[in-house]
């Protein structure tokens, strides 16, 4: 998922416009978002892939909306698979490279809006619109595909999916209020925007099962159910016990926005 895109680059003025694929890739390189936070796959390899397609998009003159789009039909694809098709490791592969293609995209739109000097307010609804789409119907297909083919022992089984479907959009509204709460309390008060921390390997692969780069990886053993289950269990469970200790930290931060200076 994408984060919000606001700042444009006002060093000197307006940078030139950069001519051609190598030259959009090297302005990217230098343009990044802070990746303070960022879970490995998303920060290590997603962007990266997002990077050479934003600067692909940007030579072939798509706009960041169009790129939203082909996202979602990537992305969509696969959900579709997971529904409607049988499991089989063909299945896995599909869904797993339709789900990683289209989070690619979903980094590149973000960071052709950059380059392109900026994102505008209807894209970014659109770019969040579309993931809280996904991530719900990500998990509703898995629902289906367990009741449609998976042998399952006990229907308690089917709470699973269903849990994760809550536990995901709770998780992306819960960070999207909270970013949207400090911008306005920042915009009130006049308040700069803290300067981003250093970034830690240590704690992007500590909050590697919140990864959504690994939930679509998961779905490479589709093909094989007993193998599947479990390790869909195990990164739900990852992202609910993340998701408890996170909402008491988000709380928390939040809370302190209302607080004035020195107060307890």
């Amino acid at each position: 998922m994408s984060a919000p895109v606001h700042e444009e680059d006002r060093a000197g003025g307006p940078p030139a416009p950069p001519r051609g694929f190598r030259a959009a890739l090297a302005r990217l390189a230098g343009a990044q978002k802070s990746a303070k936070g960022a879970p490995a796959y998303s920060r290590f390899v997603n962007r990266r892939l997002g990077r050479f397609l934003a600067a692909a998009s940007y030579t072939a003159g798509l706009t960041p909306n169009q790129v939203t789009g082909i996202s979602a039909c990537f992305t969509f694809a696969g959900v579709a698979l997971i529904a409607l098709a049988a499991p089989a490791p063909w299945v896995g592969i599909a869904v797993c490279l339709a789900l990683v293609v289209g989070y690619a995209f979903d980094s590149a739109d973000g960071q052709l809006a950059r380059l392109r000097g900026g994102g505008s307010p209807a894209g970014e609804y659109l770019d969040h619109m579309v993931d809280s789409l996904k991530i719900s119907a990500l998990h509703g297909a898995v629902l289906i595909s367990f009741y449609r083919f998976f042998d399952l022992d006990h229907a308690a089984y089917l709470l699973i999916p269903l849990g994760f479907t809550v536990v995901a959009a709770v998780m992306f509204f819960g960070m999207i209020l909270k970013d949207l709460l400090a911008r306005a309390h920042r915009a009130r008060t006049g308040t700069a925007v803290p300067p981003a921390a250093a970034p830690s390997t240590l704690r992007s692969l500590l909050v590697v099962p919140t990864d959504y780069g690994l939930l679509c990886a998961s779905f490479l053993l589709l093909g094989w159910p007993k193998v599947f289950l479990p390790v869909y269990a195990l990164i739900f469970a990852g992202n609910l016990l993340f998701l408890l200790a996170a909402s008491v930290k988000w709380f928390r931060e939040v809370g302190a926005l209302g607080r004035p200076e020195g107060g307890a």
